[in-house]
């Protein structure tokens, strides 16, 4: 597999933070403009009206909607709205891992043998699969910081895989957190803008240290990826 020239990595690494920003921007928008945003809003009550219990109420309705492979984006935007960067990173973080950790144990020993049939003819579960058995560990971060594979797909496929849970679950939590705090503290320095009528220029420093380094560590997996698909 041929690389990027220096040049194309150079220029796609300029916009990749604009262009990350700028899907958090999008999708409050898209949001909005589907009428998403009310029932969001109606969420963001109920769990707000859990008072104390707020936090772990938020923790298992993410749960529960990456275990049946719901969208997550909605929920992370009501986490950064509720709860602020650093409570919501924090939340968000807890509750992705626990949701890829459950569905990862579903696929293995609840519903295994459906699951077997269900991605045994699937391409994309054996490269995956393939992959694990040949470089384990790794591949759980290079997957979680490249989309090569749908995120629900993952969670269920690498049950299936022989590669040990607490090592799924150590790098799934590592590689998708700096993802989470890009997503959860851009949207909060949005929504802080709007509400506000003011940049919150610590929450953007924020969000493009998160964008850097995310940034960083992906084109670190691509050339992981490139040297064993060689």
């Amino acid at each position: 597999m041929e690389g990027n020239s220096p040049e194309a990595t150079k220029k796609t690494g300029i916009w990749r933070p604009v262009l990350l920003i700028a899907v958090v921007v999008a999708a409050l928008i898209l949001l909005r403009f589907l009428g998403i945003g009310e029932r969001l809003g109606d969420l963001k009550e109920w769990i707000r009206g859990a008072g104390s219990l707020a936090p772990l109420v938020f923790i298992m309705v993410y749960i529960i909607a990456v275990v049946a492979a719901l969208p997550a984006l909605p929920l992370t935007i009501t986490g950064a709205a509720l709860f602020g960067s650093v409570t919501g990173v924090i939340l968000v973080s807890i509750a992705s891992t626990a949701g890829a950790g459950l569905a990862f144990l579903v696929a293995r020993y609840a519903a295994r043998e459906r699951m077997v049939r269900r991605f045994s003819g699937n391409e994309t579960f054996r490269k995956l699969d393939r992959m694990t058995k040949e470089h384990g560990a790794v591949v759980v971060a290079i997957t979680r910081l490249i989309p090569i594979f749908p995120f629900n797909l993952l969670n269920y496929g690498f049950g299936l895989t022989g590669i040990p849970f607490g090592t799924y679950l150590a790098w799934s939590w590592l590689c998708m957190l700096p993802g989470t705090v890009l997503y959860v503290v851009g949207v909060d320095a949005v929504l802080s803008a709007l509400s506000r009528g003011e940049i919150p220029w610590p929450l953007i420093a924020v969000a493009t240290a998160a964008a850097v380094i995310l940034i960083f560590l992906v084109n670190i997996a691509r050339r992981r990826l490139r040297k064993k698909e060689k």
